[in-house]
């Protein structure tokens, strides 16, 4: 059991986490990909060599963090990998991933993960904190895709403040379908990447502790819908890069919907939110020639 670490915003501090590193080995098996596709309704028919869908690779690689670890809001105490951040709330910017050789169901793979950055800034409703993780994906040490995480924390809203006002979706898609969150989804998805933040499950927490209005729809399943998408657009390409801007939360049970636009060698996806406004933005880059295989 780790000691515990006091908490701050004294940049100087927290920036000796960088450079901080963790690595994890785990095996890509179908069992957790099957378990992905009928959490979002698909049939269960992933095999082993069958390439892992854009940014399904968060099934894999979790922390196993004992219980006596956990913060009240579910995420591990802060201090061992992530620096000792003082601010309560956790937010999934987004980031980019790019792949060299796409990961395939059944292989043994490596993730190297490191701090790269602590950014402390002024934002309109008080202070963000800004970390920058890298995460590198080796099979038998050939490298095949690195992921640039981007995490914020923040102080909780002030009773009763209105969210701020979103940008406008595109209204040109020419591709698209809708997604209706509801509990059992959400409470899969939390299990399927062994992720214990109770906004995604906790009702009762996420609306009287967090001050959201639902359970909150998780970035990197949200991500993963956008690269389905995108990603069967252009089925006969390798995908080659994803960048992704998480812009403003979804809530159970509200529809979304995942929309995109392509071009000869790009994807633009986005999830459009209930009101018009995106929730989400994915770039999906793909190069010319066959499918890897």
């Amino acid at each position: 059991m780790q000691a515990e670490i006091e908490l701050t915003l004294d940049i100087e501090v927290l920036q000796q986490w960088i450079g901080r590193t963790e690595v994890m080995v785990d095996q890509l098996d179908a069992g957790a990909a099957q378990r992905m596709q009928v959490t979002l309704d698909r049939v269960a028919d992933m095999r082993e060599g069958a390439e892992l869908p854009p940014f399904w690779h968060y099934l894999y690689f979790n922390p196993q963090v004992l219980v006596s670890e956990l913060k009240e809001d579910g995420h591990e105490k802060l201090g061992r990998f992530l620096p000792p951040i003082s601010l309560p709330r956790r937010m999934w910017a987004g980031g980019t991933v790019e792949i060299t050789k796409p990961l395939r169901i059944g292989e043994t793979c490596t993730k190297t993960s490191t701090i790269r950055d602590v950014a402390l800034k002024q934002g309109r409703s008080g202070p963000l904190c800004f970390v920058t993780v890298d995460h590198d994906f080796t099979v038998a040490g050939e490298h095949r895709l690195t992921e640039r995480q981007n995490i914020v924390y923040r102080d909780m809203p002030a009773a009763g403040a209105e969210p701020p006002k979103g940008k406008a979706a595109p209204l040109d898609p020419t591709d698209g379908f809708s997604v209706t969150p509801d509990q059992i989804m959400l409470f899969r998805y939390s299990a399927l990447i062994f992720y214990s933040h109770r906004i995604h499950y906790d009702l009762d927490y996420a609306r009287d502790v967090e001050g959201y209005p639902g359970l909150v729809v998780h970035g990197p399943l949200m991500a993963a819908l956008a690269g389905e998408l995108g990603r069967n657009l252009h089925a006969d390409k390798p995908l080659k890069s994803m960048s992704i801007r998480a812009l403003s939360p979804l809530f159970a049970p509200t529809p979304f919907h995942v929309e995109a636009r392509s071009e000869a060698d790009r994807a633009q996806t986005w999830v459009r939110g209930p009101t018009g406004d995106l929730a989400m933005t994915v770039d999906l880059i793909f190069a010319t020639g066959p499918q890897d295989t």
